[in-house]
């Protein structure tokens, strides 16, 4: 993206349910949703203790936010994951389920069409439990407030929060590119960039906790997962693919000096010193998870089309939007897949995630 551009208007998956779409192509975030599942149902199990007051604190009610759902067959899987182990503690303590509320949160740009109509199935799923569970969709950017102040008990997401509000200023200001074509210059330059980047997350992290902590009730749960160390090899690996289309005049070779894909991964360490220095929570667990899916194993074919339908809106605004390039996008990444799995720059080798479950602190 060039720094002109607005995150809220480029940044979305591919809309839809065709062929290059995310909702077909998303099964890589399917799997690191499996993994987030055990911190999900700790923290519902925390939430919902036995100690005879749980009834009287969830009275009103308990609000469940999924901050960047996107759309397709992923969007509902960490609130229902949230609901069935509400409903699961509470059969356990022999109570009656609070009233729940789901939020479904994105960017405005999100295919919502496709999120209601996957509301409107899971709603009829719900018919034959009480009391029911209500629902609401609710568009803008984390980076900013959501909510209402102390309303949210349980906040999850996925494969969301390393992306970034803005491209760093830093090289932006001084017309540092990401990635240069000449590999000495790259690797010298590559210590600045990422100093660069570390620090626009640092500041778009903090903020993002300091939102959370106003919209969350005092010893509400966060749950999330993002991109770990990694993200910084898939915006390699992403800007090598576009020099490539540049040198085969796909793409505006000029326009790739400002172009800046607004993501970064951080290590376990810098993740939790920026929350222990924002201070709003307390850390109950993180890990680092390693594989990409399940099974630990993605296909090319699919890994290169996972890869399209998340850059292929940034792409596009940037570049200008061509289906010839998008394809020739896809068959390129495909073919650095094939060639080098291992490869530094490949997004098939052990990719690591970084997930935590925090605690508001009261």
């Amino acid at each position: 993206m060039a720094a002109g551009l607005v995150v809220e208007e480029t940044l979305h998956m591919v809309p839809g349910d065709g062929e290059t779409s995310y909702a077909r192509n998303s099964t890589v975030q399917s799997g690191l949703q499996s993994k987030l599942k055990p911190m999900i149902e700790e923290a519902v199990a925390s939430l919902l203790k036995d100690d005879g007051v749980t009834a009287n604190a969830y009275c009103g009610g308990m609000a469940i936010a999924d901050l960047g759902c996107s759309s397709g067959p992923n969007t509902l899987v960490l609130v229902s994951t949230a609901v069935d182990a509400v409903r699961r503690r509470c059969s356990e303590l022999q109570q009656q389920p609070p009233e729940l509320c789901i939020h479904l949160s994105d960017l405005p740009s999100n295919d919502f069409n496709l999120v209601i109509r996957s509301l409107a199935t899971y709603i009829k799923t719900q018919e034959s439990f009480s009391p029911p569970v209500l629902t609401s969709i609710v568009p803008g950017s984390f980076h900013g407030r959501l909510f209402n102040k102390s309303s949210l008990h349980l906040v999850c997401s996925t494969a969301s929060l390393h992306w970034l509000s803005k491209a760093p200023e830093d090289l932006v200001r001084n017309g540092i590119p990401f990635y240069d074509r000449d590999e000495k210059v790259r690797r010298a330059r590559r210590s600045t960039v990422i100093k660069a980047y570390a620090r626009q997350f640092n500041d778009d992290f903090t903020r993002i906790l300091h939102m959370r902590a106003q919209e969350m009730v005092p010893g509400g749960r966060m749950v999330f997962s993002l991109l770990g160390q990694s993200a910084i090899l898939f915006l390699e690996f992403t800007n090598a693919i576009l020099h490539e289309m540049a040198s085969k005049g796909l793409i505006d070779n000029e326009k790739l000096g400002s172009f800046y894909i607004p993501l970064y991964g951080p290590s376990e360490n810098e993740l939790r010193e920026i929350i222990e220095a924002e201070g709003s929570f307390s850390i109950d667990k993180m890990a680092v998870h390693e594989s990409l899916d399940q099974n630990g194993i993605v296909a090319p074919e699919t890994a290169a089309r996972a890869v399209r339908a998340v850059m292929e809106p940034i792409i596009t605004q940037h570049f200008g939007p061509s289906a010839d390039a998008m394809d020739e996008f896809l068959r390129i990444t495909e073919k650095f897949i094939k060639m080098s799995p291992l490869d530094e720059f490949s997004p098939s080798k052990s990719s690591a995630f970084v997930a935590a479950s925090l605690t508001r602190r009261t």
